[in-house]
């Protein structure tokens, strides 16, 4: 229940006119029944095709051992007709570990990444709560070690391997590379973390400020570890690579990009978790976007400030991608 005594960052203006539209629409509560539905990729597979072509790219799928040998799917885009030795950059979609598709979203990439001369593959991780912990993020690391054991089929750069992700993407991608730094795993030249859903505890002011408020909310995030961790949600019995806001060695990441916005319920602990990067002396960039709320660039591509964030996530690609 939100507690609408607490003062909170506001959203801002242009943004909070999306805010006030899908208020008016009513939040519904999400529910075990609602995902199915969720899950579903919104545009169908030949005209999704069809627009990646009329970009330039194009898409296959591969499937692949995940956790445990079972098969998961990786999508693959890259330019069209594409030769030589490319970076790659490994994607973790959002959906709070619970809903979401590996292949919606992906003008999303258009902007920062497919302006580069990279293949992006993107992991069909399995979803709680039919797959909790440690499915999602196993799957996501399993696709990454596929990626660079499989560089020269792929036409990729082994050495020059980026994960990324938004919501509880970024968190898996946060969680990915921790398994990969622990396992000697491949080896990453950054990871992006978009708005990352880091800590299963929510205990942080943030929380506590939007709930009911905004986008994704408190008991959207809630439902989503609960899902994922069941009854060891917040208690002790918890892994690193699940929750990565509990890593107390953050020694050894990649270089890192991460951002959130003021008015969303990650901000305090992708904060957090951008200081205790530079406190274990990673090469960390944060914005904190003023008046954002969670998911603010996909469903508002055109407000200026999404535009102003895509245009600094894409200025630190350009120079990753530069070194």
């Amino acid at each position: 229940m939100t507690d609408t005594t607490m003062p909170r960052p506001p959203f801002d203006p242009e943004l909070d006119v999306f805010l006030t539209a899908m208020a008016a629409h009513g939040r519904p509560t999400l529910t075990t029944a609602m995902l199915p539905h969720m899950r579903q990729l919104e545009t169908p597979l030949d005209e999704l095709d069809a627009r990646l072509h009329a970009r330039g790219l194009e898409r296959r799928s591969i499937t692949v051992p995940g956790h445990r040998g079972d098969p998961i799917e990786l999508a693959v885009i890259q330019r069209a007709g594409r030769t030589g030795t490319a970076p790659a950059f490994v994607t973790f979609h959002g959906g709070g570990m619970v809903f979401g598709h590996h292949l919606g979203n992906l003008e999303s990439y258009d902007d920062w990444l497919l302006t580069h001369d990279v293949v992006l593959v993107s992991v069909d991780y399995r979803l709680a709560p039919e797959y909790p912990d440690p499915y999602p993020v196993e799957d996501c690391y399993a696709g990454l070690v596929w990626v660079a054991e499989h560089a020269d089929e792929l036409g990729v750069d082994p050495e020059r391997i980026v994960i990324a992700g938004q919501s509880a993407g970024a968190g898996l991608a946060a969680g990915t590379a921790l398994l990969a730094r622990d396992r000697n795993g491949p080896p990453l030249i950054g990871q992006v973390l978009v708005s990352p859903m880091l800590d299963d505890t929510l205990g942080t002011v943030s929380a506590a400020q939007f709930d009911g408020v905004g986008t994704a909310d408190t008991t959207m995030t809630r439902f989503g570890w609960d899902a994922l961790l069941g009854d060891r949600r917040g208690g002790e019995d918890v892994s690193v690579y699940a929750a990565p806001a509990r890593a107390s060695d953050l020694t050894g990441l990649p270089r890192t990009y991460v951002d959130c916005g003021s008015a969303e319920v990650f901000r305090d602990e992708t904060v957090a978790y951008a200081s205790r990067l530079w406190a274990a002396g990673v090469d960390a960039e944060l914005h904190v976007w003023p008046g954002a709320f969670h998911g603010f660039t996909g469903m508002q591509p055109a407000a200026a400030l999404s535009v102003s964030a895509v245009r600094a996530l894409a200025a630190w690609t350009e120079r990753l991608l530069a070194d």
